[in-house]
């Protein structure tokens, strides 16, 4: 999740098209003693997302918006993708209806899920303080990364174009050479931060990304957005040991630090830079 919009217009437009969604979907917002005040913004307002009570009963209603021209591709199918192809063992919200509208240049998708009775691990992608979860609850997560990298499709979170050309130049800090070209290739969530996490009951959110990455992604990205609770980071090495210390891990561990360095460019978590070259620095040595 993210905090609001600065820009009062995106706030206005994606508050009135949420209420459009309730209305084509039979839903209706949920009284704020029902906590029907709570929104989860997205990534500078692209999304938005409050609780409803429509055909299924208590529900999340979530809206999207594009312009004409990005309407349609791999962000604007996934939950749809999700719903249809991935096992149900693997924890998610389940999605119910989904309406399209146009209004002049701009597209907007209105999703309605289930109401999770627990919600995010984090407000924030990026970890604030060590959460309590349960042996249970990793259990869980180790056996959804597992059943989701075994899921079949043509959907792609990384393209190997993109290693190609960002890893060179992302970790040209390391002094030598890195290699671009993983191990093996697996099927991942492709956001698997702490804020689209539920907890304690395990609940994996906002399936726009997910798709083939280097094998060991997910795990590579939940610890890179652990980094700054060291306990934590800690736990999740622990716990996600099979995965994080093997050979496809450590490279997959070098991926996400070059994505999360290049956001950085762009002032996204920006305190993470400083963990994020020390940890390229205790995994370069892949390969040697």
């Amino acid at each position: 999740m993210f905090s609001e919009p600065d820009d009062p217009a995106v706030f206005d437009c994606m508050r009135a098209a949420h209420a459009v969604a309730c209305a084509a979907l039979g839903a209706a917002p949920c009284p704020p003693a029902s906590g029907g005040t709570r929104e989860a913004w997205g990534w500078r307002g692209r999304t938005l997302g409050k609780p409803a009570t429509g055909p299924y009963g208590p529900g999340w209603l979530r809206v999207v918006h594009s312009s004409v021209e990005r309407a349609g591709g791999k962000l604007w199918t996934g939950p749809e993708d999700a719903e249809r192809l991935v096992p149900r063992y693997v924890p998610r919200p389940r999605l119910h209806l989904v309406r399209e509208w146009a209004e002049g240049d701009d597209v907007y998708r209105a999703e309605l899920y289930d109401c999770l009775a627990d919600g995010a691990v984090s407000a924030a992608p990026v970890l604030g303080e060590a959460p309590r979860l349960t042996a249970t609850w990793w259990s869980g997560l180790r056996t959804a990364i597992g059943g989701l990298s075994a899921v079949r499709t043509e959907r792609t979170a990384v393209r190997q174009a993109y290693l190609e050309r960002a890893m060179p130049k992302y970790l040209a800090f390391l002094g030598r050479p890195v290699p671009t070209v993983p191990p093996a290739w697996s099927t991942a969530h492709g956001d698997l931060h702490w804020a689209n996490l539920a907890g304690p009951r395990l609940s994996i959110l906002d399936w726009e990304g997910w798709g083939t990455a280097p094998a060991g992604y997910d795990s590579a990205l939940l610890h890179a957005y652990s980094l700054a609770v060291p306990e934590t980071a800690e736990r999740v090495r622990r716990e996600l040991s099979d995965i994080l210390a093997s050979e496809a891990g450590r490279f997959a561990e070098l991926v996400v630090i070059t994505e999360l360095l290049q956001s950085a460019e762009r002032g996204d978590n920006r305190e993470l830079v400083p963990a994020l070259r020390q940890r390229a620095g205790e995994v370069s040595g892949l390969g040697r």
